[in-house]
């Protein structure tokens, strides 16, 4: 279920990523940004939210765990 949940957030994400309605939109936000452009200061501050969700919830375990490395082990090309 929680592997659905994340590629649903991930397709959303993809969705408004195509903001075909702010094209020809020439209002201001703030009397001086462009929608369009703080449309996507908006989607940037979300996918980067996004991205912490994924790390957080979907990172694989396995690369976390490692073992320090023993020098004995390595073979020196001399």
């Amino acid at each position: 279920m929680k592997k659905i949940l994340l590629f649903l957030l991930i397709l959303a994400m993809y969705v408004l990523h195509q903001d075909f309605w702010n094209w020809k939109n020439a209002e201001l936000v703030f009397g001086f940004l462009p929608v369009g452009l703080a449309y996507q200061v908006g989607y940037s501050i979300a996918a980067a939210i996004m991205m912490a969700i994924l790390v957080k919830f979907a990172w694989p375990k396995q690369l976390e765990s490692t073992e320090p490395e023993d020098p004995r082990d390595r073979e020196d090309a001399e």
